[in-house]
């Protein structure tokens, strides 16, 4: 059966809740891909470090399990529907914020708040898609849900290119009040998770006894979305500053470059999600993973516009075909009384362990006299590394949700 017959043999309710999944995580990464333009210009308003003001990264990475945790909770015990409109409201509102701060220390505690909306944001959408459609349709679905995080890149890129000259740093950051309206229509046309609704009367299991008596996949599946997130943000979030610094490329060139590379990330997520119907998923993570190994050195050491292009192309095409399968991979895993928060949850804690990505690479950049090239090789490589031989230990299950 084709995927395009999949897709049409779904109701209306089930494509109106794939859409808000998808636009929820898009529009949650754009807000958060806003800053990683801004960087420079950030950091030459306050007047300090690159790496000073990627702390930024660090903090709203280091808050999104704490988010996952509280908002994936209440998710469990009231629905995915309204926890997932309100944490839209909120991560929109800390966006649009972050343009008001009056200094450094401000900057970073609003973007601390806005991690810990984001954090609700994935695990809600992933799980609320995930048993609202049959299980053929996962891996597609699956790949098109992570296919919004390079979606909001794509989308930030354009909004970079087309507006930051004239806009300005702080202004950009209002833009972030835009997935606002997404709750209207979460609100109006979507409808709540019928696994949800055919438990909601049982009694609640308490999230962290539920993990502590699933320790061991919860472990493994911990130290595998570090690799995981190491291999995304090691990848993305300091891409535009190193075009910038390492290569001086102007407004327009970064955004031009980031927009044919988040085509590629697109393009790998739906590619390998689909695929992993027929490899499986484990497979198909180390197939897209291994991938970016020839690629590497393209992405990282070339010096012509058409090069880095195509090297940023290649190497997001393998990054997101591997994250392509995540979705339901985590979900597939989950404990069923606690799938709002167990896949969330595990991944914003590799988010955690990861999240001094971005300060590492631009600190160990500075002290090479802005060799953002060989940060950014090293931990693609070794991410790279530990993403295949952990993933080929792991478990894999593929079954109707109950």
């Amino acid at each position: 059966m084709s995927l395009r017959t999949d897709y049409a043999g779904l109701s209306g309710a089930q494509r109106r809740v794939i859409w808000a999944s998808y636009l929820g995580w898009t529009l949650d990464a754009f807000d958060f891909f806003l800053l990683v333009f801004m960087l420079k210009a950030i950091s030459s308003s306050f007047d300090v470090k690159v790496s000073e003001v990627s702390a930024a990264l660090f903090l709203t990475l280091a808050a999104r399990p704490l988010g996952a945790l509280v908002f994936g909770w209440l998710g469990d015990r009231f629905g995915r529907r309204p926890v997932l409109m309100a944490v839209i409201l909120a991560f929109s509102l800390f966006s649009a914020l972050s343009g008001f701060a009056r200094n450094l220390g401000e900057l970073l505690f609003i973007r601390a708040l806005f991690g810990f909306a984001m954090g609700g944001e994935w695990g809600l959408g992933a799980s609320l898609a995930m048993e609202s459609i049959p299980a053929r349709m996962r891996g597609p679905v699956s790949g098109l849900l992570q296919s919004g995080y390079p979606s909001g890149f794509l989308l930030a890129s354009l909004a970079y290119f087309l507006l930051f000259d004239a806009l300005g740093w702080r202004m950009m950051f209002l833009l972030g009040l835009v997935p606002a309206l997404l709750v209207l229509f979460i609100r109006m046309r979507v409808e709540e998770s019928p696994i949800f609704l055919a438990h909601q009367h049982e009694s609640k299991i308490i999230p962290l006894v539920a993990i502590a008596q699933h320790w061991q996949l919860a472990l493994y599946l911990i130290v595998l979305m570090t690799a995981f997130t190491l291999f995304s943000h090691g990848t993305q979030d300091l891409y535009p500053t190193f075009l910038q610094k390492q290569h001086g490329f102007t407004t327009q060139m970064t955004g031009a470059v980031t927009v044919f590379m988040n085509i590629g990330a697109i393009s790998g997520a739906s590619l390998f999600g689909s695929l992993s119907e027929r490899l499986g998923r484990r497979r198909a993570i180390m197939c897209a993973a291994l991938l970016a190994v020839p690629v590497l050195p393209v992405w990282a050491f070339s010096h012509s516009v058409v090069a880095l292009a195509l090297g940023a192309f290649a190497m997001q095409f393998a990054v997101q075909g591997a994250w392509g399968m995540v979705p339901a991979y985590l979900n597939e895993l989950s404990p069923p009384a606690i799938r709002a928060t167990f896949p969330g949850l595990v991944y914003q804690l590799g988010n955690l362990l990861s999240s001094a990505c971005g300060p590492f690479q631009a600190g160990l950049a500075e002290q090479r006299g802005d060799d953002y090239a060989f940060a950014l090789a090293l931990v693609a490589g070794i991410a790279i590394a530990v993403l295949v031989i952990w993933t080929a230990f792991g478990p894999e299950r593929n079954q109707e949700f109950e």
